[in-house]
């Protein structure tokens, strides 16, 4: 991938879905910017049962490269009714603070509205501050702890 300038614009950049498995898996690259651990078999796996289970995918494509992109899927809680959860929101980092990440919150909060949900929800990882920023930025605000036991 090209270097980008960090005030590159989004004018010529496309949000699409990223439909199917093997696309999904083509983007193992961007995953593992949030998740460096994991193999592209143990994505495979997860994809698999969450594609089961409604996941979806959309990326910000430059071109015919995905420089950002988010899963996604809906369902609903008694705390917050019918939500759009986010999964995996990452941009490449030659492109981070030029506009990609807001992009696809915005298409994300376009879906969530097409879908009538009540709320969009997500995790971020506590020592990620700089997503904290963005998200607040964005309007979310902390609701409650997501609590987290390893097995």
């Amino acid at each position: 991938m090209k270097e980008a300038s960090k005030h590159r614009t989004t004018a010529a950049l496309a949000v699409q879905e990223i439909k199917g498995r093997e696309q999904m898996l083509a983007q193992h690259a961007l995953i593992q910017l949030l998740n460096p651990q994991m193999s592209l078999e143990r994505y495979d796996q997860f994809l698999t049962h969450m594609l089961a289970n409604g996941y979806r995918m959309i990326g910000a494509f430059a071109g015919d490269t995905c420089i950002g992109l988010s899963g996604f899927w809906t369902s609903s809680k008694l705390y917050s009714g019918k939500y759009l959860e986010v999964d995996n929101f990452v941009v490449a980092e030659a492109y981070r603070s030029a506009g990609v990440g807001k992009l696809l919150a915005d298409w994300m909060e376009e879906e969530a509205q097409r879908h009538r949900c009540d709320t969009i929800m997500l995790d971020a990882y506590v020592t990620n501050s700089a997503a904290h920023r963005f998200y607040f930025r964005e309007g979310y605000h902390i609701k409650s702890y997501h609590f987290f036991k390893s097995l």
